[in-house]
Formats: C-alpha cells, sequence, structure tokens
C-alpha cells in the first residue's frame, strides 16, 4: 500500500493477530535471558501463596511479542526499506498472564507522520488480549518508523 492509503486507515481496527501460549518454560527462559529471576515468576510453589496466586509472565516478555505478532497484521509502506522499532508511549501492564494464557495483539493505526526524507512515523494503539478475560494484559502505544525509497 502507499502512503496515502495508510494514513487513510487511521482510526480503523486492524485484525487481530493468531493467539499465541505463554508458558512456565517460556517465562523461565525470558527469565534466564534477562536475569529477572523473581519468585514470581520462576517459582511455582512460592507464587502460589502470594497474592497472584501463581507464577505470572514478566510484562515485558509479553510485550517483546509484538513484533511476532504483528507480522501480517500491520501495515507497512510497499516501498519501504527498512522497518525500525521506534519505542513506547504510554505502555501499562494492567492484568497479569500466568502460564498456559494466550495473548494476542488488537490494534489500529492512530497516526502516519511524514517525517521528511523517505522517513514515516506510524503510530499504533495496542491492546494485547488475554483469552477469556475481560481486562487486557497490556494497553499501549507502539511507534514504527518506516525508512521508504
Amino acid at each position: 500500500m502507499n502512503i496515502q492509503e495508510m494514513q487513510a486507515m487511521v482510526g480503523q481496527p486492524l485484525t487481530p493477530s493468531e493467539w499465541k501460549l505463554i508458558d512456565q518454560p517460556r517465562i523461565n527462559d525470558f527469565a534466564d535471558a534477562t536475569e529477572d529471576h523473581q519468585y514470581i515468576h520462576i517459582d511455582e510453589e512460592r507464587a502460589k501463596d502470594s497474592w497472584l496466586e501463581s507464577t505470572v509472565a514478566h510484562g515485558l516478555l509479553v510485550l517483546s511479542l509484538l513484533p511476532k505478532l504483528s507480522e501480517g497484521v500491520i501495515p507497512a509502506p510497499d516501498n519501504i526499506v527498512m522497518g525500525l522499532n521506534y519505542g513506547f508511549d504510554k505502555v501499562r501492564f494492567v492484568s497479569p498472564v500466568r502460564p498456559g494464557d494466550k495473548v494476542r495483539m488488537c490494534a489500529s493505526v492512530a497516526d502516519v507522520v511524514d517525517k521528511g526524507k523517505g522517513r514515516y512515523l506510524q503510530k499504533l494503539a495496542i491492546t494485547m488480549e488475554i483469552e477469556g478475560k475481560e481486562k487486557p494484559a497490556i494497553v499501549c502505544e507502539w511507534l514504527n518508523m518506516f525508512v521508504c525509497e
């Protein structure tokens, strides 16, 4: 699609991503990769006795799934040379994700700004849903920079 078509999508919901299972081995692997071994993530017995009543995924683990979940969902210009993760605004971890939960990304294009020199900043309004739960795991604004020919 061209930039004008992408700009015309502002405010429109995109197709939700596929569901992604969050299991304890994935949580443990993330704990090892980030060296965040807080017991609420990895110690199933101790976490059962906490107010959370089970282990929970790291919020940053769930957030880090966005690039994978966005494949085939996020609109990009046809003449793209590269896309860059430009950051996040207003990230909120609303509800814990527990082992066995499935999450998916729901998004809409919030803005597309011409930054000059073939660069376009796309802002996405993101809700990371938890299957079967009323409250989402995460709400945020995700910024992506497209460099185009």
